[in-house]
């Protein structure tokens, strides 16, 4: 059975305030979908060095799996600094182990076996995961069940028009937040559109089966051929917004997996990723409620 979820691209150290806490958009994509009994991996690399064995022992202590490979470079590190709301600031160390993800046969037999795919941008910087990427996305089956998830999130001018075009055309859901769809679309030749006439250009454009776009505490949007579902961000007592995003996305995923309507998606996602803005860092534990 083809019954895996996939997060692909960095696992690093985001190293807060009050210290170090795992993270990497793709390891708290599969990590929240575990939550929701989900098959998940993570796909990445670490380096040979005391924090990617770190990394490696805490993905087994929260139990989750995936193919991490080590390799001779250092393993990935965020300086994060949080501003007055919580929201976070990041410094993303260059010429790391993600950056150096190999396309391994192991690899290969995974993306067969996969039925849904999260992947961004950042871990596309470099030529080597960017194409690792790209393979896996080629290996995975076709059908109307596959689900390839380009969660776009731009870092500090680490993304070029070429690579998200591309990205575009291979996924079929897009997350994107209202200041990444405002990056995208100067660079796309869209300004001047407001930001719900964007997403059905996008849309339409990039044959999407939807597209889901967050607006912080304006609420968020999923976009599907002929409907939209707008749902309002509940108010919350923030700690930090590191993994909010990531936990929506996995929510909406899981959901849509298991068989729920696109509302009913939506609506779950909404309150999980507020709930994960009450904690610190980016992996809570998920209270029973939500994996019902």
């Amino acid at each position: 059975m083809n019954d895996i979820v996939v997060g692909m691209g960095e696992a690093l150290w985001d190293v807060l305030p009050e210290g170090k806490k795992l993270g990497g958009a793709p390891a708290n994509f599969a990590y929240h979908i575990s939550q929701f009994g989900l098959n998940s991996r993570v796909v990445s690399a670490v380096g040979d060095d005391k924090l990617g064995k770190e990394i490696i022992d805490s993905f087994r202590e929260k139990k989750l799996y995936g193919i991490v490979e080590t390799v001779p470079y250092p393993t990935g590190t965020v300086q994060v600094e949080l501003d007055a709301e919580g929201i976070p600031c990041y410094d993303i160390k260059e010429g790391v182990a993600w950056d150096n993800i190999p396309f391994t046969p192991g690899l290969e037999d995974l993306a067969r076996h996969t039925s849904a795919v999260c992947f961004g941008s950042l871990a596309q910087r470099s030529i080597v995961s960017r194409e690792t990427i790209n393979r896996f996305l080629d290996a995975m089956p076709e059908g109307p069940g596959i689900l390839k998830i380009f969660d776009i999130n731009l870092r500090q001018g680490f993304y070029t028009k070429e690579i998200l075009c591309n990205s575009f055309r291979k996924c079929n859901i897009l997350k994107i937040n209202d200041e990444e769809l405002v990056t995208v679309s100067r660079m796309f030749g869209y300004p001047g559109i407001d930001l719900q006439d964007k997403c059905w250009i996008l849309l339409a454009k990039y044959n999407l089966k939807m597209l889901i776009l967050t607006c912080g505490v304006n609420g968020s949007y999923v976009f599907t051929p002929g409907s939209v579902s707008f749902v309002e961000t509940p108010k919350v007592v923030v700690a930090d917004t590191v993994g909010a995003g990531d936990s929506f996305t996995a929510t909406f995923v899981a959901s849509i997996l298991k068989g729920k309507s696109v509302r009913e998606a939506h609506e779950l996602a909404v309150k999980v990723s507020a709930y994960v803005c009450t904690q610190n860092g980016a992996m809570p534990v998920l209270p029973d409620v939500y994996l019902d």
